[in-house]
């Protein structure tokens, strides 16, 4: 693709951003980036440097100096069921992102202002060098690339996010959807860059759409665009 074209995808935790951005990327041939997964990065790094998740200039520090970088998996890597491969200082942290202690701590760092400022200009750079860029996250459209030429939400209900959970991780529903509403929660309610519709993102409603038919309707606006 000639022109640049920044697709921002936002919205609900286990609403499917990951395999839409993918599917996206594929089909336009270009970069693609889960922001969620630089602040699972930083976490990794907390618990690893046994870092107290309430010392705020340690984990800025961390933050900035995140050697980040996600690429494509090789088909060797995607047999452990992985979507992208994640390298920290080169290191493939791919699983180590997903452990339940990055779980648990992840949330509170990512509302940590510091930590957003140092991750988001660390994402803007990685978009301005790539220039067609499929960017997903909580505060892609909002706040990282506030003048993507789209911007798109998913959302779906908890019930359909926790099935759709479960059969990934086999956690059992109930457990996946209070998950699931307990990190709504917290995404719309801090105090930086909350989940939030941006001005001009267009919001699909997944709940009776498969992956292929939200690519679909994506499409569709990115035809309009390129029109």
């Amino acid at each position: 693709m000639k022109r640049r074209l920044q697709i921002a995808i936002d919205g609900t935790a286990g609403v499917g951003k990951t395999t839409i951005g993918q599917m996206l990327a594929n089909m336009l041939a270009c970069p693609y980036l889960d922001t969620g997964a630089m602040y699972r990065a930083v976490a990794l790094l907390t618990l690893r440097t046994g870092t107290n998740p309430s010392n705020i200039a340690e984990l800025e520090r961390l933050s900035q100096n995140l050697n980040f970088e996600a690429r494509d998996v090789t088909p060797q890597e995607a047999v452990d069921g992985r979507q992208y491969t994640v390298l920290v200082d080169g290191e493939d942290v791919s699983q180590a992102i997903r452990d339940p202690q990055v779980e648990s701590i992840v949330s509170q760092i990512a509302a940590i202002s510091e930590v957003r400022v140092a991750l988001v200009q660390k994402q803007r750079e990685m978009a301005e060098r790539a220039g067609t860029i499929i960017m997903i996250g909580r505060d892609i459209a909002s706040v990282v690339l506030p003048n993507a030429e789209l911007k798109i939400f998913l959302d779906a209900s908890p019930e359909v996010r926790a099935m759709r959970r479960n059969r990934q991780a086999g956690s059992g529903e109930e457990q996946a959807r209070q998950n699931l509403e307990q990190r709504d929660k917290l995404d719309s309610q801090r105090a930086v860059s909350p989940l939030v519709v941006a001005p001009g993102a267009i919001v699909i409603d997944t709940d009776n759409l498969n992956p292929q038919q939200v690519l679909e309707r994506i499409k569709a606006e990115i035809a309009k665009i390129l029109d």
